[in-house]
């Protein structure tokens, strides 16, 4: 993975729903508002806005996903994907990308100060979903003035939004890459985030969420992305990567200090992930996407019966937390509905953190997947069936 970047210093821009309602009824009945969405863009529109691509980010990730921010050590999470000559060519395209509403980096959340109290919402903050995410999302792009999108994309719970734009707005997208996802969340995939969340929650600093301005909840933070971090990884990528490797010594200290560099590996993830992100966020997001289900009204089939965009799905071998079968199910029902669709599973030992490190694989895919779209938007080619 390059660690430089195509941009250079890359701002973020905030869009605040100022016109009314400025306001949200979410998918609970939840009214909330003002609400203000942050983004960045990369590459610039054409004369038509016909070459916007709107990515999406994975549950701990925000509307960096390339270049640098003044005085920023690393660049965007997606920054090996987005650039000139990359899979999302900003030579041709203009990539925009948004924090999550709920989420903790620009975006409306529960680290928030509600207009109301002068305070942070904390829990008053109401539960969002997935389908809430993508409403705040589209009035971003009606604010841009883009009527169609040639693409969406993401990976991971990027996906989940991916297949409910592609659902909810079948006319706004010409084509959706979903990567590493699936179309609702299964009982081990709720199990291993409720054990996150009482991972934050049991820890005394937590406050039932009323800790902002004093000790956050940093043990539980920890915990709970250690755990999470572990799902991300396969059993052969961390064999190889660490395998039963001591740190610094010869011998086993018979103690519980640290022995192996798996455990120091956990913990600097851990600590890392307590410096960057809102813990309460934590806690809406692993919620909103276990509350994701694109079937919930009934079958698959019937739940992709409005979609209307080309799709190009991307599994990897050894996701083990978004395994491949949940794409090929979404395959079937798409193909169902004699939709255009192209199913490719990659080889790889990264589990699911493939979809962030699998960078030649993927670009292949995706620059002759856009570059067909893009034909077909132009000159009106028939899309082809696969």
């Amino acid at each position: 993975m390059t660690t430089t970047s195509s941009f250079g210093i890359i701002e973020t821009k905030y869009f605040t729903f100022a016109e009314p309602p400025n306001e949200l009824t979410l998918k609970s009945g939840v009214k909330l508002g003002p609400i203000t969405i942050a983004y960045e863009t990369y590459g610039e529109l054409n004369r038509d806005k016909s070459n916007a691509i709107l990515v999406f980010h994975a549950l701990t990730g925000d509307a960096h996903a390339a270049g640098f921010h003044q005085g920023a050590q690393k660049p965007g999470w997606w920054d090996p994907m987005v650039g000139p000559g990359k899979a999302f060519d900003t030579n041709k395209y203009c990539v925009i990308c948004s924090n999550v509403l709920g989420g903790c980096k620009g975006s409306t959340g529960p680290a928030s100060i509600n207009p109301k109290t002068g305070k942070p919402y904390g829990l008053s903050f109401p539960m969002v979903t997935i389908d809430d995410m993508v409403v705040a999302q589209k009035k971003l792009i009606d604010h841009l003035g883009i009527k169609k999108l040639l693409s969406t994309s993401g990976g991971s719970m990027g996906g989940l939004q991916a297949l409910k734009w592609a659902t909810m707005y079948p006319e706004a997208q010409a084509s959706v890459i979903l990567i590493a996802t699936n179309h609702r969340h299964t009982a081990q995939q709720i199990a291993l985030h409720e054990v996150c969340r009482q991972a934050i929650m049991s820890d005394p600093d937590w406050q039932n969420g009323d800790y902002y301005g004093k000790s956050i909840p940093a043990r539980g933070m920890a915990l709970s992305r250690m755990i999470g971090h572990i799902t991300y990884m396969s059993e052969k990528s961390m064999d190889e990567k660490f395998g039963r490797k001591l740190i610094g010594k010869e011998r086993v200290g018979y103690d519980f200090s640290h022995d192996f560099e798996v455990e120091s590996y956990l913990k600097y993830r851990g600590d890392n992930f307590v410096q960057r992100f809102d813990a309460n966020t934590y806690l809406y997001i692993t919620k909103a996407l276990d509350y994701f289900d694109l079937s919930e009204e009934g079958d698959l089939v019937a739940a992709f019966k409005k979609a209307k965009a080309s799709f190009l799905i991307i599994a990897f071998t050894s996701d083990w937390l978004y395994p491949a079968y949940q794409s090929k199910e979404m395959v079937k029902a798409l193909r169902a509905n004699d939709a255009d669709v192209s199913y490719i599973e990659i080889q790889s030992s990264y589990g699911h953190d493939a979809f962030l490190v699998e960078v030649e694989g993927q670009s292949k895919l995706i620059n002759h997947f856009l570059t067909r779209m893009e034909n077909e938007e132009v000159h009106g080619h028939p899309k082809h069936r696969h």
